[in-house]
């Protein structure tokens, strides 16, 4: 009896978790449409820290079934903040065109996804990274947050804002 008891506390777990949910996944995947796959990369994984952990390919008759282009091929890079299942995926691809808009100065330029936020365990390495690769930090100075969390704004090479959040 008390096997059936546990047995029951199981599944009803497990009922009552996945009812909860009414996504197969909690984690959100992003394709961000970049210009240059190398440099982007380059930027993500150098700068600011991310993991690639791999990528993929869709043919061009396979992207126009989907409805994603109009028969061109893609090129997928995948990037994580750690390489771990949990992990959301930062998913850069380029079609080797320039922008069809200008890169945007604020927030408030373009609507769209604008920006992304990272937390960060030590946010002067990043700082560091930053400056010798000669990037603006649009915030100017590290602003504090209070509790011990300080605030960076930079941009992607696309014009993606990054905000940067941790302690010092």
């Amino acid at each position: 009896m008390k096997n059936l008891v546990v047995l029951f506390c199981f599944v009803a777990l497990g009922l009552a978790s996945s009812a909860q949910s009414k996504f197969s996944n909690p984690t959100i995947f992003i394709g961000n449409v970049i210009v240059d796959l190398d440099k982007s990369v380059d930027f993500y994984t150098n700068i600011i820290g991310m993991t690639k952990t791999g990528g993929f390919s869709v043919d061009g008759e396979k992207s126009k079934e989907l409805g994603l282009t109009d028969g061109r091929a893609i090129d997928v890079a995948v990037l994580k903040l750690e390489d771990s299942p949990q992990a959301n995926e930062w998913k850069l691809m380029s079609f080797g065109t320039k922008a069809g808009h200008k890169k945007p100065k604020y927030l408030h330029d373009d609507t769209g996804m604008q920006y992304i936020t990272i937390l960060v365990n030590h946010l002067d390495p990043v700082i560091e990274r930053v400056k010798k690769n000669n990037i603006e930090i649009l915030s100017n100075v590290p602003s504090s947050l209070g509790n011990d969390r300080f605030f960076i704004l930079v941009q992607d090479p696309d014009g993606t804002f990054i905000e940067l959040i941790g302690p010092r």
